[in-house]
């Protein structure tokens, strides 16, 4: 007898916008073009983003990761270093000069945005507050960017509770970009209260990207029987979109790096899977996990927009003559050519 065995069904609503962010996108073509215009090695401080697949993959380009400026060998002193997109304090530029090493700032502009508004507040003559989570690079940038003394790190409710600050009618607040607006909120409603004068930037210090991710993950979440976000664990902005999918209503959420971690048995026989990515995660991770489930599911994509990002920021004029093409970045982005619609993937 001839059974035919058919999939069961799944709709898979694929978030946008997701994925790389302007500011990371930058930050990794920097390293690609340095390498395209110096030869390896190029070194990097830091993961120049929080995802182990872009690391390794510029790796194996040639680029060479440090935690410090003199783990670089005195022969490799006029290769270039890069530093990573999460912004770095004042002191390791002044290192790098101190030591004649050529750099490249890889800084997000958007976070170098937000260490502008802090040294803002610093000159007015107001004590800054950071609302952030400890030990987030960051943070230690932003940070790193004023006098010591002069900034107080915030992270929760219960924290701006607790903060006691010398002088409380001269206080000015910026945030890490990556924060859940929803949590982020409840921390600036609690300071304000307790603080009536408390100045705020002069714009919004969560970037775009973060908002833009967080809605569209809340207009996906509804109804969904697991939500998957591709991201590392030491990511904050794919950690708050895990978050943000439970308290919209996904049943369960899960944070993915690759998909061979996705355990099967537990994920069972869902009909409803909701889908985004983390702003350091790359789109080939996405394509993968989408035919993992090809493989188990017959699966239609739903897609779930909720805004169109134009925002592209610029290299560094050093490199900004070095030709930057589609197969330099496709073992991120993929192959599919820019403006192939999500309703192609296959």
């Amino acid at each position: 007898m001839n059974i035919q065995l058919t999939k069961p069904a799944l709709s898979i609503r694929l978030c946008g916008p997701r994925g790389f962010c302007a500011g990371v996108d930058r930050a990794i073509q920097i390293v690609v073009l340095a390498l395209k215009q110096y030869g390896a090695p190029v070194y990097v401080r830091h993961e120049i983003v929080h995802n182990r697949y872009v690391v390794e993959g510029l790796e194996a380009k040639g680029a060479v990761f440090v935690e410090e400026l003199n783990e670089i060998p005195e022969e490799h002193r006029q290769q270039p270093v890069v530093f990573s997109a999460h912004g770095v304090p004042k002191s390791v530029p002044e290192d790098a000069q101190s030591r004649n090493l050529f750099y490249l700032d890889a800084t997000c502009p958007l976070v170098s945005k937000v260490h502008k508004q802090a040294m803002r507040h610093q000159r007015l003559g107001r004590h800054v507050v950071l609302i952030g989570h400890a030990g987030h690079p960051e943070v230690i940038g932003t940070m790193g960017q004023l006098p010591e003394g002069t900034v107080s790190l915030v992270d929760t409710i219960a924290d701006a509770e607790a903060y006691m600050p010398e002088d409380p009618d001269n206080l000015g607040y910026v945030t890490q970009t990556t924060l859940s607006v929803d949590d982020t909120a409840g921390v600036i409603a609690k300071l304000q209260e307790r603080f009536p004068n408390l100045t705020a930037p002069a714009a919004d210090s969560i970037c775009y990207a973060t908002t833009n991710r967080q809605e569209a993950v809340k207009e996906a979440a509804p109804g969904c029987d697991l939500f998957i976000v591709v991201g590392a664990p030491n990511s904050s902005n794919s950690k708050r979109l895990v978050e943000v999918a439970l308290r919209a209503g996904a049943k369960r959420s899960l944070l993915v790096q690759r998909a061979s971690e996705l355990n099967w048995d537990e994920i069972g026989n869902i009909r409803t899977l909701g889908l985004s990515a983390g702003a350091s995660a790359p789109e080939v991770i996405v394509d993968e996990i989408i035919a993992a489930f090809k493989e188990r599911f017959a699966a239609e994509i739903e897609l779930a927009i909720t805004a169109e990002e134009t925002e592209n920021f610029l290299v560094n004029r050093e490199l900004r003559s070095v030709p930057l093409t589609v197969e330099d970045m496709a073992w991120v982005n993929g192959r599919r050519p820019v403006g192939v619609a999500d309703e192609t993937i296959q």
